[in-house]
């Protein structure tokens, strides 16, 4: 498996999409956090990264699938898919080897943002007089939330050779899980199964966490989707074989 991982790991940084996509994500975080008069910290006036933690879920709901198109569609188009799997290793070990160095990639991609911080830690009256509890639970949150849009990326691309129909296929999955539930569950016809249907979807367990509250319901349901969708995947891969 940490060959697996090693290997996708330089496959996307030998690559050209792992940086557009990095810089891409980097440069629409800084022009909500900065620039954007709507959603800008100077013009909004109190030192949080509300802006960025709500804007945020969209941005990467295009951009980590854009890293994960390719890790099985690719494979498979070119044919080294069949030959990876006779290899002494079993479905589920190079799933979660791909599945964790996707995820790594855009952890990294999180990181430079601490810069987003500071700044504001230096930019609060007094200095320092900041939230750090929310922002906290709300890094937490986004790094859970971009490991279940990760997951949902490997099995898009599973399903298909086609790598722009895994692109779109996985933010379709990735939109109805974030905000599908949660509008859903406002119609008007669910009476008492109206919570319980917003609570399937990631929105209300990741806005639970950006209030600083880690909440053992909430690991475990963002655990659980991950476990689910691997999952999916590893029963598309293990289709091939029949």
């Amino acid at each position: 498996m940490l060959h697996i991982f090693s290997k996708e790991v330089k496959n996307f940084l030998n690559s050209l999409i792992a940086y557009v996509v990095m810089g891409v994500f980097l440069i629409v975080t800084g022009l909500i956090v900065w620039v954007f008069p709507e959603t800008n910290v100077i013009d909004y006036g109190y030192a949080e990264l509300s802006s960025l933690f709500n804007l945020g879920p969209y941005v990467l709901m295009f951009l980590i699938p854009a890293i994960c198109m390719r890790t099985f569609a690719e494979e498979k188009k070119t044919g080294t898919l069949e030959l990876l799997l006779t290899k002494p290793i079993s479905d589920i070990q190079i799933i979660v080897g791909k599945f964790l160095a996707a995820w790594f990639l855009v952890i990294i991609s999180l990181i430079p943002t601490l810069i987003y911080c500071f700044s504001l830690i230096q930019l609060a009256s007094p200095v320092g007089n900041i939230d750090s509890a929310a922002i906290v639970g709300s890094y937490f949150g986004l790094i859970l939330l971009s490991g279940i849009f990760t997951a949902i990326g490997i099995l898009a691309s599973s399903l298909s050779e086609n790598q722009i129909i895994a692109f779109i296929t996985a933010i379709f999955l990735c939109f109805m899980m974030y905000s599908g539930f949660d509008s859903i569950s406002n119609i008007n016809i669910w009476s008492d199964y109206s919570p319980l249907i917003n609570q399937l979807g990631i929105l209300s367990h990741y806005e639970s966490m950006s209030k600083g509250l880690i909440d053992s319901r909430d690991l475990f349901y963002f655990g659980s989707v991950m476990v689910v969708a691997l999952q999916f995947t590893r029963m598309s891969i293990s289709s091939r074989k029949w």
